[in-house]
């Protein structure tokens, strides 16, 4: 028995002694690797270091060069009158102007702003449209120097020119031209619907459509049959913001009697809400439909 248990000591002992051999031979074969590519690795970082030096004298070469540019183009530009100096910054400014005028017409050729550069500088034709109908246009002669202006142009006087012309001509030409489009295609738009409702519904109109030359402020007497019953309502609707095509403020009455039942309290305060929200001849057109409640669940 205790032979036995010295061999399996010894064999416990020789197995251990064989892991701890192979453990070291491990470490050996890890620290030799290790070590060849820290040997292949000198080479490359060499390379770089080297290349990193030439980089950085190749960028204090361009800095240098730099400072000596500016240096000469400091001394060449005191050399210059201070009336050369201004020809030449005005000439540079202008340039960009045609250039922005060009870039412009082309780039907005199918919004309803085209026109063509002259000798002076643009002729710009402004085409407005309401609900895909095409409508009036407007041209506008620019000059381009300094200060910019307008030579001629067709713009009615009620629309705001020299205001736009005072905020954005000098400073953004592109806006300016935007801003005047806006208010053109505005005014176009209140116009085509007051000229539909005299023109298809004036058998709804129980007196004449009184407009003002903007077409911001219109006012007109119309009728409204339901059932057998017809009551007259007087209309006033005004547009604060010459931008838009819907009225900001709207007030229907109705004339000749002194309190209406419920249901044309209703379609009163009903068509109110109805001139708010849609174009002017959509809204009689639901009247001749008879479907002004229809019309406006869907508002």
């Amino acid at each position: 028995m205790e032979r036995a248990h010295t061999l399996c000591q010894d064999g416990v002992s020789t197995g251990g002694v064989l892991a701890h051999l192979e453990r070291l031979e491990a470490q050996a074969n890890k620290s030799h690797k290790e070590s060849e590519e820290l040997q292949r690795a000198q080479p490359e970082e060499s390379a770089l270091e080297t290349k990193i030096h030439q980089l950085r004298h190749i960028r204090d070469k361009l800095r240098a060069e730099v400072k000596q540019r500016q240096a000469r183009d400091k001394a060449s530009f005191a050399n210059i009158e201070p009336d050369q100096t201004a020809e030449i910054s005005e000439q540079d400014v202008l340039e960009r102007n045609q250039e922005t005028m060009k870039a412009i017409l082309q780039a907005y050729h199918f919004t309803g702003l085209s026109g063509k550069v002259t000798s002076r500088g643009a002729c710009v034709c402004i085409s407005t449209a309401f609900e895909g109908n095409l409508l009036d246009s407007y041209f506008v002669d620019l000059v381009i120097q300094k200060p910019l202006r307008i030579h001629h142009h067709s713009i009615p006087v009620f629309i705001p020119l020299e205001k736009i012309a005072a905020k954005y001509l000098q400073t953004d030409i592109q806006q300016f031209l935007f801003s005047l489009c806006e208010y053109l295609n505005a005014y176009s738009g209140r116009k085509y619907q007051a000229d539909q409702l005299q023109s298809d519904f004036a058998a709804l109109l129980t007196g004449p459509l009184q407009r003002n030359s903007l077409c911001n402020l219109l006012s007109f007497t119309y009728k409204v049959d339901l059932g057998d019953q017809s009551f007259p309502f007087c209309a006033r609707l005004l547009y604060k913001d010459l931008t838009r095509t819907l009225p900001t403020d709207v007030t229907v009455t109705y004339q000749g009697v002194e309190a209406l039942s419920t249901s044309w309290e209703e379609q009163r305060a009903s068509h109110e809400t109805l001139f708010c929200t849609k174009p002017l001849h959509q809204v009689f057109a639901s009247f001749s439909r008879g479907g002004e409640k229809l019309d406006l669940s869907l508002t």
